[in-house]
């Protein structure tokens, strides 16, 4: 039974990582689902939506909804762009983020002296979302103790089953 169990464990295991491997090929997008962690995008987003990014070569424009990285940080960041900036000797395109719920724009979130995301800094844009969702997530990162017991529990179930 045990063994039949942790097979089950192993299949699922091997087939949530599959799907999220063909989710970033056909997305593009390094994370194709995010949480927000932060009430810096409301009231559009609030804190626990689940988004799906996509990421095309279509230049980013202002009023998109992106996700990035900054170096130097761990956790990714929801922003909108609030300006687009063309390089003139490259022609490539640099954007400027402000979350809707802050009072001035991300420069202060890059890495110093970064004036503009470039973009290998974005993860993708926003193309939809669950509300409310990513509290599951949420919840576990910040009281591990909950993430504990329910893992004991299902321990504790496996070893008393009788099948």
């Amino acid at each position: 039974m045990v063994l039949l169990l942790c097979c089950l464990v192993g299949m699922i295991v091997t087939s949530a990582l599959i799907i999220w491997k063909a989710l970033m090929c056909v997305t593009g997008s390094e994370s194709p689902v995010v949480v927000v962690l932060s009430g810096s995008m409301e009231p559009g987003f609030k804190r626990g939506d689940i988004l799906f990014l996509h990421m095309s070569k279509d230049p980013i424009r202002a009023g998109e909804i992106v996700v990035f990285n900054v170096d130097g940080r761990d956790i990714p960041i929801v922003h909108r762009v609030i300006k687009v900036h063309e390089r003139e000797n490259t022609g490539e395109v640099d954007v400027l983020t402000k979350g809707d719920n802050n009072y001035g724009d991300d420069r202060l979130l890059y890495a110093e002296g970064q004036l503009w995301l470039h973009r290998h800094h974005i993860m993708g844009r926003a193309v939809g979302f669950l509300p409310y969702v990513g509290w599951v997530t949420i919840i576990m990162t910040e009281k591990p103790i909950i993430k504990y017991i329910l893992i004991g529990a299902l321990g504790l179930l496996v070893i008393t089953s009788k099948d």
